[in-house]
């Protein structure tokens, strides 16, 4: 298990029926990859820095979104790796195609020496929790299932 963790925040809407808005990391790795590979916009953050304040950075340099408001904590998960991950959720509204992204670089191809830039995250988009559930990390399943009991009490 690795002590890595990450934090992110589960945005929501109800038009009517219940939304959540998920990412597509980018770069060579994810490129044709779908199901399973999207998740919450999320970053690893330090000890340093509170939880909260990390996942609202990690969702404005993943998406160029800055939120505030009522954040719900959700409980954390572990991921298929090790990671574990701090999720809240709040209500709102974002236009994928406003979405822009920070970058990074790697090594591409592999052993080239070429290093070459990529978005963190290529693409947004709202799904209900039907297809949500079928596209997402399937450890953030239970986030989605945490905000739906949520909502429904």
């Amino acid at each position: 298990m690795t002590s890595r963790q990450s934090a992110g925040i589960l945005l929501y809407r109800l038009v009517p029926e219940l939304e959540v808005f998920l990412v597509h990391p980018g770069g060579p790795f994810w490129k044709n990859k779908d199901a399973g590979s999207w998740t919450i916009p999320k970053g690893e953050f330090g000890d340093a820095e509170p939880a909260l304040d990390a996942a609202i950075r990690e969702f404005r340099e993943e998406t160029g979104a800055t939120l505030s408001g009522d954040f719900k904590a959700l409980q954390p998960i572990r991921q298929k790796g090790g990671k574990r991950v701090l999720a809240w959720a709040i209500a709102g509204n974002f236009d994928p195609a406003d979405l822009v992204s920070n970058s990074f670089e790697i090594e591409w191809p592999r052993g080239s020496g070429k290093l070459r830039s990529f978005p963190e995250v290529d693409k947004g988009a709202w799904y209900t929790l039907a297809v949500a559930r079928e596209v997402i990390n399937p450890a953030q399943i239970a986030f989605l299932d945490e905000l739906a009991a949520s909502l429904h009490r």
